[in-house]
């Protein structure tokens, strides 16, 4: 077990978080117990992040500086702590795509990272981490907020038919899942495009890729193996990897015809679900 007096705020994120948590709250004459009141949470769980054995979400954040009028220091420093959270060799890709003005992507498995529900990447993280998978769960739903800020990137997505009809989560989970595609068309800057089964071979088969541009960068290429993600600028590969992408968006479905197959799947195969407007989708 992590003592205070064992924690070096200069450790990482998490260990300045935690040591900053206690620091403050000791200053306001508080004990974990009496925050955890005022924040709707145990005492228990205040202990547990100022020894780093729990990650803080956004949430509880944002409770926490309203608590103790901290001035969003901790809404600030959760980004960090999250970043931090995903794989060593994600973080610099994840870093450019947050800075990203435009982002497209091929995906012939899963729904993309950023489009995913909590529940769907729950699932799909869940094959592989045991332990931490709340940390990692939030991490992947802190990259979304890029795709809600006040200028967000435009973001053009393609993926397999496959990943409609490939149940992750059970079918609860996949409905909501494609509801939440579906609702993302109210989004002028998210359009997602269905590469249907009858396309036959096409242009994605070698893997799912991602290319970035940038207003004041270089384009980026980012494609990963079942080991580590690999990121270049070389302009052969975006040579290849805008070509790849073209035809793939060629053989897709139009962004109408998508949304109606998405539709489709979702009520024949994981039940009816109408849309947020009380309206049918189908």
């Amino acid at each position: 077990m992590v003592s205070m007096r064992d924690l070096d705020p200069s450790a990482s994120p998490l260990d300045y978080y935690g040591y900053e948590l206690r620091r403050l709250r000791e200053d306001a004459g508080l004990n974990q117990a009496e925050l955890g009141n005022a924040v709707f949470c145990t005492g228990s769980l205040i202990g547990q992040i100022e020894t780093t054995r729990r990650v803080p979400t956004r949430d509880f954040s944002e409770r926490v500086d309203a608590a103790l009028g901290t001035d969003g220091l901790f809404s600030r420093l959760v980004g960090l702590v999250l970043r931090n959270q995903l794989p060593t060799w994600f973080q610099a890709y994840a870093e450019m795509e947050a800075r990203a003005s435009y982002l497209s992507s091929f995906q012939p498995q899963l729904v993309h990272g950023l489009l995913q529900t909590e529940a769907y990447a729950r699932a799909v993280l869940g094959v592989w981490v045991e332990d931490g998978l709340d940390a990692k769960v939030a991490a992947r739903m802190e990259r979304q907020r890029i795709l809600d800020r006040e200028n967000p990137p435009l973001m053009w997505v393609v993926l397999s038919e496959a990943v409609l009809h490939q149940e992750t989560g059970g079918p609860d989970v996949m409905r909501d899942q494609l509801a939440h595609l579906m609702e993302l068309r109210r989004r002028e800057w998210v359009r997602v495009q269905i590469l249907p089964f009858e396309a036959g071979a096409h242009a994605g088969q070698m893997g799912e890729f991602n290319l970035l541009r940038f207003d004041d960068n270089p384009d980026v290429v980012y494609t990963e193996d079942f080991v580590q993600g690999h990121m270049t600028a070389n302009p052969q590969a975006l040579r290849e990897g805008w070509l790849r992408y073209d035809h793939l968006q060629a053989a897709a479905l139009s962004l109408e015809d998508s949304a109606a197959l998405i539709a489709r799947v979702m009520e024949e195969r994981y039940g009816h679900q109408p849309a947020s407007d009380g309206r049918d989708v189908a």
